[in-house]
């Protein structure tokens, strides 16, 4: 049985994670012509948008205290566009990330650029699964993969998937479900280091790099000082990675 959609974002502690592929729902004439109109409108805004294929979440529960099962569904990124169409039903996104710790203990934190969806926006490195290819599965270890190639090509760290651990799974804005995985802490030094080369290497290339700003955060607190907004499940997670104490209501 599906869990109810939360009325605000949550974490949960998840080890492993079950998942099963379903059907994403049929629309009619009509949604679908209002979706493509929603996503031209999105375009026109920020033409660097791609409509790419992209997993849905079509059912999300607990088989135990320590998994978690998925039923999913390809869709394009336009699917997105639902959520601004009066009476759809939008499947919530299926997304990976990961906390990529300092030696010292501080998690890093980016902001994402004028070329993506959510522009200005912090949160962690990562990004929408992407279904399988021809022979292939979309288990707990290619999840592990897409987590790790977000890594690199996002901040310039390069992590053998089989060093991320699946850590935590969160649920915010739109019912999204985000699986985050634990990546092997490194000198902050490094990660400045290796960020700084991956954005000159792609804008020397004429792209503009996914994320362009970076930050060290140790409590949630510090996500204050960040100018603009950050994701709903940023404070959560960096909450439970620092321990910092829970604030009454939180």
């Amino acid at each position: 049985m599906t869990e109810t959609p939360p009325s605000g974002p949550e974490i949960h502690d998840v080890r492993r994670v079950r998942l099963a592929e379903g059907a994403a729902p049929t629309l009619s004439p009509a949604l679908e012509a209002a979706r493509d109109r929603e996503w031209e409108r999105a375009v026109q805004a920020n033409p660097a948008l791609f409509d790419g294929p992209v997993v849905g979440c079509v059912e999300f529960r607990r088989i135990d205290p320590d998994t978690l099962f998925l039923r999913w569904a390809a869709v394009m990124y336009r699917h997105r566009a639902l959520r601004r169409v009066p009476g759809a039903r939008k499947l919530p996104s299926l997304f990976v990330n990961a906390v990529q710790p300092t030696d010292e203990g501080r998690v890093f934190v980016a902001r994402m650029s004028a070329s993506t969806a959510t522009p200005g926006r912090w949160q962690l490195p990562g990004g929408a699964v992407e279904p399988p290819g021809a022979g292939e599965v979309l288990d707990e270890a290619s999840l592990g993969g897409q987590a790790a190639r977000e890594l690199v090509e996002e901040i310039g760290v390069e992590v053998e998937p089989s060093d991320l651990r699946l850590w935590a799974a969160t649920r915010g804005a739109h019912g999204s479900v985000g699986l985050t995985h634990l990546a092997p802490p490194r000198p902050e030094a490094e990660l400045r280091e290796r960020f700084a080369a991956l954005v000159a290497a792609e804008r020397a290339e004429g792209r503009e790099p996914e994320l362009d700003a970076i930050a060290f955060v140790r409590c949630p607190d510090e996500l204050a000082a960040l100018a603009g907004p950050h994701v709903d499940y940023l404070e959560m997670i960096v909450r439970r990675y620092t321990g910092a104490a829970p604030r009454p209501g939180v």
